[in-house]
């Protein structure tokens, strides 16, 4: 368990133990001090180098997903019954989520990789290295597993074919890297990250948001979108191209008009998007396609994500 952190990061004890209640944490036999160390661990991180007042880390702590966080950190703490929770609520979602970035099974492999990182085989003066340290419960579990399982693909694919760029064939690109825009660090940045992209996202027209919620959060392909929307497959995929242009470049005018950002500070944003799993969920964002076009249900943690 980590150490207590400064007096001014800690939320306050009634908030704590009405977080503990909500989350669940009993199922898992979590104990409270573990349950409150998870909590101290992702105030900590949100807030590295500032010092915010008691109102302003009680409402991240009221917004954290605090089942799935009591869950990781049961698994990280080595229970069973959390574990096997894990592996059969989390594998499927994970491995549709594979068969979406590479449909010749070479994501799943990583998929399957993962398992031993979450776990944690490896240790580090005694203690078991488990992934899961670094999920804070900003975004969803499944939204986070999806990015990272999205990342070690761009790595792969990076240290396969000696490429500095994203692949530009879209069958390539991982559903969850090439549209969320992750939240930067310091933290102070997060607010302003988080209202560009759901402005911008919030200003396309509905049938962009069908697309990207058919292609992003359903997992559809492409043909399949065409045929809900009465589009040709290319019309759909241009769309979309279009559609990732759009609010990529409105998130880059608003972070650099509304909150005076330089350029550097933008591309720090954006290339954020590559290693911070701390994303958005986009399903929260363009909702879900209707039943009667959308196909496969969303993929997501709690009935998405990120990625």
């Amino acid at each position: 368990m980590i150490g207590m952190p400064p007096a001014h990061l800690r939320p306050d004890a009634a908030l704590l133990a009405r977080l503990y209640d909500e989350s669940n944490s009993g199922r898992w036999a979590l104990s409270r001090a573990d349950f409150d160390a998870a909590i101290d661990a992702s105030v900590a991180h949100a807030f590295a180098g500032r010092q915010p007042d008691a109102a302003e880390i009680a409402r991240y702590a009221a917004s954290l997903h605090v089942a799935d966080l009591a869950l990781a950190a049961a698994c990280r703490a080595g229970s069973e019954v959390a574990w096997a929770h894990f592996i059969a609520e989390h594998r499927p979602l994970l491995y549709r989520a594979a068969d979406a970035i590479d449909p010749t099974g070479r994501a799943r492999e990583i998929a399957d990789s993962l398992y031993g990182d979450l776990y944690g085989l490896k240790e580090r003066e005694g203690a078991r290295q488990s992934l899961f340290r670094y999920f804070h419960g900003r975004s969803r579990l499944g939204t986070w597993l999806r990015a990272v399982l999205a990342q070690r693909h761009i790595d792969q694919l990076r240290a396969g074919r000696k490429l500095d760029a994203l692949p530009e064939d879209e069958a390539l690109l991982p559903a969850a890297a090439t549209i969320d825009v992750a939240i930067p660090q310091p933290a102070g940045l997060q607010a302003a990250v988080q209202a560009a992209l759901a402005a911008e996202i919030g200003a396309l027209a509905p049938r962009d948001r069908l697309r990207l919620s058919c292609y992003y959060v359903q997992g559809m392909k492409l043909a399949a979108i065409g045929r809900a929307v009465k589009e040709h497959e290319a019309t759909v995929s241009r769309h979309l191209t279009r559609t990732r242009t759009m609010i990529k470049e409105g998130v880059v005018r608003r972070l650099r008009m509304e909150h005076g950002l330089s350029a550097d500070a933008i591309a720090e944003c954006l290339e954020a998007a590559a290693r911070d799993s701390g994303m958005m969920d986009l399903a929260e964002l363009v909702g879900t396609a209707p039943e009667s076009t959308a196909g496969p249900k969303p993929v997501q943690a709690s009935p998405d994500g990120s990625f």
